[in-house]
């Protein structure tokens, strides 16, 4: 059950992110990555505007979109990374070679998880509002008639 699960993930993975079996195979791999994070965009907006109020609305479409672009890099990453591994079995510990992505992985997680906790807190407030607004001090007519006088 557990090996049919794992060949499931590997198999949806390699649809996603393998060149020779995904349907966007003749894009070039930039355009192909945009279109992931449009995606984000586009499904982040929906779940958004179904689960989130008014008030709350921009920041936790905000974690939701970076979220989805937090994971979308880190799949292809590690994707990418896994797939080097396999051509060239050397550490990096090794090998000394800390190139940029590399660190910008580890930043981009940092930065992931940062976002998720504030989803969440937005998630789980009661209350947007620190103050109670009781509405305005006078009528509308007595407001049109100051501003008229």
């Amino acid at each position: 059950m557990i090996e049919k699960f794992r060949n499931f993930m590997i198999e949806a993975a390699n649809i996603m992110f393998d060149d020779t079996k995904n349907d966007l195979r003749s894009l070039p791999k930039a355009v192909r990555l945009q279109i992931l994070i449009v995606l984000s965009f586009v499904w982040s907006t929906v779940f958004s505007l179904y689960v989130f109020s008014v008030s709350s609305f921009i920041f936790g479409w905000a974690g939701v979109v970076m979220a989805h672009i937090g994971l979308i890099i880190a799949v292809y990453l590690t994707f990418k990374f896994f797939h080097k591994k396999q051509e060239q079995p050397i550490s990096v510990f090794q090998s000394g070679n800390y190139n940029p992505a590399k660190i910008f992985a580890v930043f981009f997680i940092i930065f992931f998880i940062f976002i998720f906790t504030k989803g969440i807190d937005v998630l789980t407030k009661t209350n947007s509002y620190e103050t109670p607004y009781s509405g305005p001090d006078t009528t509308t007519e007595e407001r049109i008639k100051r501003f008229v006088n």
